[in-house]
């Protein structure tokens, strides 16, 4: 016996997610779990049989709900939206992080689903997203009642072009552990096993995050994902890094358990001063003078071949803190300006920032958006097996 439930698949970004109605999944956590493990052929490296793309970026999942009327943070949202990282080789689902790729996808998912009325030329959707207990505002363009999904915005990573999606995270500051700056400081110094002491800035908006210095890795920062990828013990360290970081904001009580305990956040970020090299798409150079500063982010153990959005808005924002690693590898002249570019393996990513003091001498996010773009590539029935997934070695 199979079960059929109706799924959407959508491109967010640089992020590809299967989108299942909230009302189409069991009640029961359990069966819950199985089913979607089983909708993307998890646990299995090829995830051959499902809809999962064997690779953390297409490996996402995005249940949709209604609106939630007793939280009173969801008053005048449209939607209810948990964001999963479905794993690949472990039957397990992280339900702690947020991706900023696949939000983008949300706004456009709310239009082609009817859950808020669309006004052109652009639809402001009001998402309340439980990961975080917060709202996203997506502003998604709209032409005859739909989504519009062609226009001349590029994301580097993705093929071609499309219509600008835009999010602010503002209201995503301090989620995950209470604060901005989870610790109070705009850097802390670890001891860590096998590493030694390391200056880490510590940062919490749409993600936590934890900010490295390249050079006190002995990297230079503009290495590509492969050769970063390819350093086993380096990758090893950086999960020592995370893990200890993820303690220190209160996240997981074990720094040995990271990976278990929370695989997908804090996101490590490694950080370093504008500088030329070559993207991994197309081979251009990337000139200094086009970034503000280089980044790299670790995220499931592995390179991002990218940048997430979440990352992006949480480092735009970091280099605005004064003190911070971000601030300090930041562009002197782009401190304070409204756009910050990040440099990443696939080319430039930019994120409009605006972070200000209140009187009690606190730093406030008023914006902190990501532009994206979004495509629904298939919907149809997904087709479940009673029997569970087995495990494949």
């Amino acid at each position: 016996m199979v079960r059929q439930i109706r799924c959407v698949l959508m491109r967010g970004g640089t992020s590809k997610a299967v989108f299942l109605k909230e009302s189409d999944l069991p009640i029961d956590e359990a069966e819950r779990s199985r089913t979607i493990l089983s909708i993307f052929g998890s646990p299995d490296r090829r995830q051959i049989d499902g809809l999962g793309g064997a690779d953390p970026l297409t490996s996402k999942l995005a249940v949709i709900g209604p609106v939630r009327t007793a939280e009173p943070r969801a008053a005048g949202t449209h939607l209810t939206y948990t964001f999963g990282q479905v794993e690949i080789a472990h039957p397990e689902i992280d339900w702690l992080s947020l991706c900023g790729n696949i939000s983008s996808a949300v706004g456009a998912f709310a239009v082609y689903e009817g859950y808020v009325t669309p006004h052109e030329p652009m639809t402001q959707v009001r998402v309340f997203n439980t990961n975080l207990s917060r709202v996203l505002t997506i502003e998604v363009p709209v032409r005859d009642g739909r989504p519009l999904e062609q226009g001349d915005y590029s994301v580097p990573g993705v093929p071609g072009t499309g219509a600008k999606i835009l999010i602010d995270f503002s209201d995503t500051a301090g989620a995950a552990t209470g604060a901005l700056l989870p610790t109070g400081r705009p850097v802390d110094r670890l001891t860590i096993p096998d590493v030694g002491e390391i200056d880490v800035s510590l940062v919490d908006i749409g993600n936590a995050h934890v900010f490295v210095r390249a050079g006190d890795l002995g990297l230079r920062g503009t290495e590509s994902a492969a050769q970063l990828d390819a350093d086993h013990e380096l990758r090893a360290r950086l999960e020592r890094i995370r893990g200890a970081a993820a303690e220190r904001m209160g996240m997981i009580a074990a720094a040995a358990r990271s990976r278990e305990a929370s695989p997908a956040t804090p996101i490590l970020g490694i950080v370093s001063p504008p500088a030329s090299y070559r993207d991994e798409n197309g081979g251009a150079v990337v000139n200094d003078n086009e970034v503000d500063l280089v980044s790299r982010l670790m995220f499931m153990q592995q390179t991002h071949k990218t940048y997430a959005g979440t990352s992006t808005v949480c480092t735009g924002v970091a280099s605005r803190l004064t003190g911070t690693l971000v601030h300090e590898v930041t562009r002197l002249q782009m401190r304070q300006a409204d756009t910050v570019r990040i440099g990443h393996p696939a080319g430039v990513i930019e994120t409009e920032t605006r972070v200000e003091k209140n009187g009690a001498g606190q730093y406030v996010v008023r914006r902190a958006t990501l532009g994206r773009t979004a495509r629904r590539i298939m919907e149809g029935y997904v087709f479940v097996p009673d029997t569970p997934h087995p495990a494949v070695s």
